[in-house]
């Protein structure tokens, strides 16, 4: 009997000592990655009774938090909700949080690691717990002039100030009112859920920077910066620019869109290629260049990287191993070249800001809620894509895309704009895509962007000059210019 209650009393410390030590991890090691669970209703059910921070820009929120008068105590709002809905994300109590309030939600709940010295005061002073304020780069009226541009289209506009990695506007369409998401009505919230899961629209896709496409032409000046920077090309080096091309190991030949060769010419000049957006010219140097030589311009432009973790941006990529066809293809922004507006945006910028890619961001600072710094992001070079020497060449020759050729939509009076249009093929029963990259002024950057429209169902000519894409690209330089 003794010995049947000694084994008894051991299991029992054994279990009591196994519950204590998997309370103490718990406490210890997982308690911050249990809490910041989205599924988590308990620590919700906390959350919801905070006076979470706002997200501004500059002084003005277009995420807040006001009193409630029902159990959760505040309600979560958002001005402009659709304007800025890719950005901010939602803070609903069924579905978590997406965007600017998942990735900062620490801070705008007020318990970050970093705030620890601000919640003793509060408990001692006997205070609310309150949130930090989470401040973006982004500039409002460029944000509306992305956002109104897209009106009617479905796709997306980024913009970045070239010197720092400011993001400027971020904008998709067709978006959602994340208003609609943090309604205290759960009933309201699961049927608003249901309708933009369903929507064949994809409204809550964010395709700024987690949507990839193909580049098409924009990606030309990712093997336009190849040829200046291997040494085996000037502007006005001629290259084979025939209505067709021949291809290696393929009967299949490349042709410009027209069916013509370039400019009147079967040898233009880099130069005139651009211009003209000659894909057997661009064709024919990506077949010169190797696929290697490709793959690591595209990367020092950030390809393969993902950016921009404020929003969880996916990365762009080139393909692993092309084979010749497949390499020409290539080269004009097709076959397995994938990118994200984000991405063009950057290849923009780093042209514009003589050859440096800077790191993209997004939050500009964080402040308790008596406007103490919590921290403040500084720009960050990321890569020197191309030397200040081919920079100055490639701005040039998209000067002259502007000026002259394919991207004239997108001029504006007084100003030189450098520019790229582009047209992405997709399969044969869609439409393509069409897209416009540029930066301005051209001597003195102050604003990169791109811009996609998918389906653009018009023209393929008018496509290729930018009818679509580069007016919206003008509209928010103009927005930045102005002020």
């Amino acid at each position: 009997m003794n010995s049947a209650i000694r084994r008894l009393a051991v299991a029992a410390i054994i279990l009591m000592l196994a519950l204590m030590a998997n309370s103490t991890y718990l406490q210890a090691f997982r308690a911050g990655d249990l809490n910041a669970r989205n599924d988590n209703r308990r620590v919700r059910d906390s959350q919801f009774s905070v006076d979470r921070g706002p997200i501004l820009i500059g002084s003005t929120p277009i995420a807040q938090s006001k009193p409630s008068n029902d159990r959760f105590e505040f309600q979560r709002t958002y001005a402009s909700g659709p304007v800025y809905a890719p950005v901010t994300g939602f803070y609903s109590y069924l579905y978590g949080r997406a965007g600017i309030e998942l990735t900062q939600n620490s801070e705008l709940n007020g318990s970050d690691p970093s705030m620890a010295f601000r919640r003793v005061i509060d408990v001692i002073t006997n205070r609310r717990q309150q949130g930090a304020s989470v401040t973006l780069t982004l500039n409002a009226a460029a944000q509306q002039a992305a956002y109104a541009g897209l009106s009617g289209k479905t796709g997306a506009v980024v913009a970045i100030e070239p010197k720092t990695g400011r993001v400027l506007a971020l904008a998709t369409r067709p978006s959602y009112d994340p208003n609609k998401l943090a309604s205290h009505d759960l009933d309201e919230v699961s049927a608003a859920w249901k309708q933009l899961n369903e929507a064949p629209t994809k409204p809550m896709a964010n395709r700024a920077v987690k949507e990839l496409y193909p580049p098409g032409s924009t990606f030309k000046l990712v093997t336009a910066a190849a040829a200046l920077s291997s040494g085996k090309y000037t502007p006005e080096t001629k290259v084979p620019s025939p209505a067709e091309l021949p291809l290696p190991q393929t009967t299949v030949p490349l042709v410009n869109e027209n069916g013509q060769n370039c400019g009147g010419s079967d040898n233009a000049t880099l130069t005139v290629a651009l211009r003209n957006s000659c894909n057997t010219a661009f064709g024919s140097i990506g077949l010169d260049l190797k696929a290697d030589a490709l793959r690591e311009q595209a990367a020092k432009f950030g390809f393969g990287e993902r950016q921009l973790p404020e929003l969880g941006a996916v990365a762009s990529r080139f393909p692993a191993d092309p084979n010749e066809p497949q390499t020409a293809q290539s080269a004009i922004g097709q076959y397995d070249v994938q990118a994200t507006p984000l991405q063009m945006a950057m290849v923009a910028a780093g042209i514009a800001n003589k050859g440096e890619v800077m790191k993209p961001y997004l939050v500009q600072s964080v402040k308790t809620q008596d406007l103490k710094t919590v921290s403040e992001t500084k720009p960050e070079s990321l890569h020197q894509a191309v030397t200040p020497e081919v920079s100055a060449q490639l701005t040039q020759m998209m000067v002259d895309v502007v000026a002259n050729g394919t991207g004239r939509p997108g001029r504006i009076d007084g100003v030189d704009v450098a520019g790229k249009t582009g047209t992405a093929q997709t399969s044969k029963e869609r439409p393509p895509f069409a897209w416009f990259t540029a930066f301005a002024p051209a001597n003195d950057p102050k604003v990169a962007v791109a811009v996609i429209i998918e389906d653009a169902n018009i023209p393929r000519n008018d496509i290729a000059g930018g009818t679509l894409a580069a007016p919206i690209a003008k509209r928010v330089m103009e927005a930045v210019l102005g002020e």
